[in-house]
């Protein structure tokens, strides 16, 4: 667990350093296979995806989950937007990728979710 001591850190809060290597990587997964995908629709989309896909979790974030919060919102937001990041990730590699990446992608996924759970448990327990 973080220390209360630690700057940006809220008490009770768990550590997430490896929870947060499967998520950083399933995000960048996110900021290219959405993309790619809706490149063949639009590259106004794909542009859209992308500049999305990277401004929700900079811009909004729960106080206590990051060392700096631009926009506050409650717990609850902070797990769509991970939920929104983990689906553009499953959806655009299945869309654009052959069939054995898409699968190594659903499969990082299961285990970013399932490291992810105590974080969004304190997420949820914080209500802010």
């Amino acid at each position: 667990m973080t220390s209360p001591t630690e700057p940006g850190t809220a008490a009770g809060r768990p550590d997430d350093r490896l929870s947060s290597v499967f998520r950083f990587a399933t995000e960048i997964i996110a900021w290219v296979a959405a993309p790619w995908a809706l490149a063949a629709v639009s590259w106004v989309l794909a542009l859209a995806a992308v500049v999305l896909l990277i401004l929700l979790p900079t811009v909004f974030s729960t106080p206590g989950d990051k060392n700096q919060v631009v926009v506050a919102v409650p717990g609850v937001v902070t797990i769509v937007i991970m939920l929104v990041q983990f689906g553009a990730a499953v959806a655009g590699a299945w869309a654009a990728w052959p069939r054995w990446a898409a699968v190594a992608v659903c499969g990082l996924v299961a285990v970013a979710v399932v490291l992810e759970l105590p974080r969004w448990r304190w997420l949820l327990r914080t209500g802010r």
